[in-house]
């Protein structure tokens, strides 16, 4: 089995790259350089590149990496991402000989209308819609096209580890606190997470199971959730995407107090 590495990139982006000894993928390759820095120092040849959306800090490493290697690029169809050779939609797959890998490819768009996530060997590849204890900002979508995508994610299996492109987890789990401070398992994840980042540890990937229990953008579907959103809304009973909403809404406010 091809071994994942998180490698770090500008102030808190994470490019994952998957390897077997001879041959690389790498999934969001905002810069090339610690791509290229990890390839040459372990003797790799890039193989193929996933990207998840348009955003630069996930494609602007794409030309650099092939103009070295010449490998497919997989993406959304999206002519503002230049370089992308095999275009795909929720619903495809995609197969790499070597590393031997394969994904199946989910619509989750949310953040930006043309994000993919790409589903496979265990792992869930989701770009900017999950981050641990978060989720990405709603840029192009709302909350009903986000909540729609994060029941896609809900329904993989619980040991899916999701790879999130960010390290923002401890600040994510600063805001949950202000709505969810009584909940153990986030206050026993504050805790793991705090330690790994002070030896210098990712706090990723996180398994999903975790993340149904702590992250409250996946708990948009559970009671508590809904009375913090019946609350922050004024009014009762509302709706699973509203429920989300709400929880947005709150953590954009949260983030406008933050130094």
């Amino acid at each position: 089995m091809p071994t994942l590495i998180p490698l770090p990139a500008f102030d808190d982006n994470y490019i994952w790259l998957w390897h077997d000894g001879r041959h690389a993928v790498a999934v969001d390759p905002g810069d090339a350089a610690p791509v290229l820095a990890f390839l040459d120092a372990h003797a790799l040849t890039l193989t193929a590149v996933l990207i998840t959306h348009h955003h630069g800090d996930h494609t602007g490493g794409i030309a650099a990496l092939r103009q070295r290697f010449d490998c497919p690029v997989y993406g959304p169809a999206n002519p503002n991402i230049r370089g992308i050779t095999h275009t795909v939609r929720g619903g495809d797959t995609v197969a790499i000989d070597a590393p031997a890998l394969h994904f199946d490819v989910l619509s989750t768009p949310g953040h930006t209308l043309d994000h993919l996530s790409y589903v496979g060997h265990g792992c869930l590849f989701c770009g900017d819609t999950v981050f641990g204890c978060g989720c990405g900002r709603l840029f192009e979508g709302d909350a009903a096209t986000m909540a729609t995508s994060l029941d896609a994610i809900l329904a993989l299996p619980d040991a899916t580890r999701v790879c999130c492109a960010h390290e923002y987890t401890l600040t994510n789990i600063a805001f949950a606190k202000t709505i969810d401070g009584a909940n153990p398992a986030l206050i026993e994840r504050e805790r793991r997470d705090r330690a790994a980042r002070a030896a210098g540890q990712p706090t990723l990937p996180a398994p999903l199971a975790l993340e149904r229990t702590t992250n409250p953008f996946l708990r948009f579907h559970d009671a508590d959730m809904r009375a913090f959103a019946a609350g922050y809304l004024k009014r009762a009973a509302p709706l699973p995407h509203e429920v989300f909403g709400a929880i947005r809404a709150a953590k954009d406010a949260w983030d406008a107090t933050q130094p």
